[in-house]
């Protein structure tokens, strides 16, 4: 880092989000929301942080992980301490966080400014971001239907992983082995079913992240501006989102899932 770059993100790590007082923190309400533990609620933060700080010093737009972006959606509703002590006061810059436009070429964008921060991320703090806080690119982009849901009203029961879908596939093919062998007019009908239900759990497996592709995923960016009187925001390389060197070198454009 540069003196200026480290004198900013000295600025960004004593960044406080809560007033004197306060009982439910920001850090509990985003544990809350996401269900997270503390030590993993911090560790996101300290993420995000990062990531306000890349959105100002990297020469290339970038784009948050899915729980640095959960983070960002949560500042973003603190208007005062995100605005005011945020942007003005900590950054002297505004950063805005934009929905968006959908389709391929979004999705591709997003792809690239997602690689050029893991990038930027190395060379200014020293190692690669955490991997259980920045997913790889393909469950960053696929894995992102995500939903409000009232859990005084509803159980969340996770879905089966791939070791249970492995196995029941195999099972089902050795099932339907035997099955063949003792073939009978009895129960050609039960082969069938197993056969059809093993190409179907194959072809939804293979299929599983397709959505991102065919509507460019969810996506947000982020522009913007250096707090001088001109206001600059936007970004030559791509030429909607984020900021150029021009713009005292902040940049961002950011995916979120909705």
């Amino acid at each position: 880092m540069t003196t200026v770059e480290k004198q900013l993100w000295d600025k960004l790590e004593r960044f406080g989000f809560d007033s004197e007082g306060t009982q439910l923190t920001f850090a509990k309400r985003l544990a809350r929301e996401n269900g997270w533990n503390t030590d993993y609620t911090g560790r996101v933060i300290e993420e995000y942080k990062k990531f306000i700080f890349l959105c100002c010093v990297s020469p290339t737009p970038v784009t948050p992980s899915d729980p640095v972006d959960q983070a960002w959606h949560l500042h973003l509703t603190y208007t005062r301490s995100y605005w005011d002590n945020l942007c003005e006061s900590t950054l002297a810059r505004k950063i805005h966080h934009n929905p968006t436009k959908g389709g391929k070429s979004e999705q591709q964008k997003f792809d690239g400014c997602y690689t050029s921060l893991k990038e930027v991320y190395t060379e200014k703090f020293g190692a690669p971001p955490p991997s259980d806080i920045w997913q790889d690119n393909d469950e960053r982009f696929s894995e992102i239907n995500f939903q409000r849901v009232n859990l005084d009203k509803n159980w969340l029961i996770p879905k089966p992983g791939r070791f249970f879908w492995d196995t029941a596939i195999r099972t089902a093919l050795i099932a339907s082995g035997l099955l063949c062998i003792q073939a009978s007019p009895g129960n050609v009908f039960i082969i069938i079913f197993v056969i059809a239900f093993v190409i179907s759990a194959v072809r939804n497996r293979n299929n599983k992240g397709g959505g991102s592709s065919g509507n460019g995923g969810g996506g947000c960016v982020a522009s913007c501006a250096s707090g001088d009187s001109h206001g600059h925001s936007g970004c030559s390389s791509h030429g909607d989102s984020g900021c150029s060197s021009g713009c005292s070198g902040c940049s961002g454009c950011g995916g979120c899932g909705d």
